[in-house]
């Protein structure tokens, strides 16, 4: 048992240690002798658990996935569902503070942009298609104003998050809670009927 909780407790260090070294130096520059020694393991451990660099990438995408679907959970902490326009306000504030604050997200996002590892969808993708179905269901419940549709709005609203998403990179300003409310007032008004 200890010895799998060991290898548990190395596979998260070194998927950590990459992510921290693909959002600092890139995937192409980055060595995996570079992240395990950042990771505090062998070469061997780290071979071990990923025979390549794009499969340690990988991973760190699939972590940065189930770090977003925590995010943009469907049922908040509180437990009250909310309706799918402020569920997607919602998740964007999280998704930005995520970028701003966990390495593996960032890193994940970026990830997706990495032309060495192919055509694989990303973590990018992955936050469209829930942006797609979150207007799709605020259409399904009428919060939507007349002549919106949800194949008309979706693209400016990833286009814009992940625009957020690039530019924080190199400027947190561009992640915070007030260029979001900044950004959601500004379009709320325009998808919403007055209902709403």
């Amino acid at each position: 048992m200890a010895k799998q909780e060991r290898a548990v407790r190395t596979r998260e260090a070194l998927i950590r240690s990459a992510a921290e070294v693909f959002a600092r130096e890139g995937y192409a520059s980055a060595s995996l002798a570079h992240i395990s020694r950042r990771a505090g393991v062998s070469n061997g451990a780290l071979h071990f658990h990923f025979e390549a660099k794009r499969e340690l990438a990988r991973a760190v995408e699939d972590e940065a996935a189930r770090r977003l679907r925590v995010i943009i959970g469907d049922v908040p902490a509180d437990g009250v569902r909310r309706d799918a326009l402020q569920g997607l306000v919602d998740a964007t504030h999280g998704l930005m503070a995520g970028l701003a604050e966990d390495v593996v997200v960032r890193a994940g996002f970026e990830l997706g942009s990495e032309p060495a590892l192919g055509a694989k969808a990303g973590v990018r993708r992955y936050w469209q298609g829930w942006v797609e179905d979150m207007l799709v269901r605020a259409e399904r419940e009428g919060c939507l104003a007349d002549g919106v549709t949800p194949e008309g709005v979706a693209p400016a609203i990833v286009a814009a998050t992940v625009g957020f998403e690039v530019l924080g990179g190199t400027d947190s300003g561009w992640l915070t809670g007030r260029r979001i409310d900044a950004f959601w007032e500004l379009v709320l008004p325009r998808l919403t009927g007055e209902a709403v």
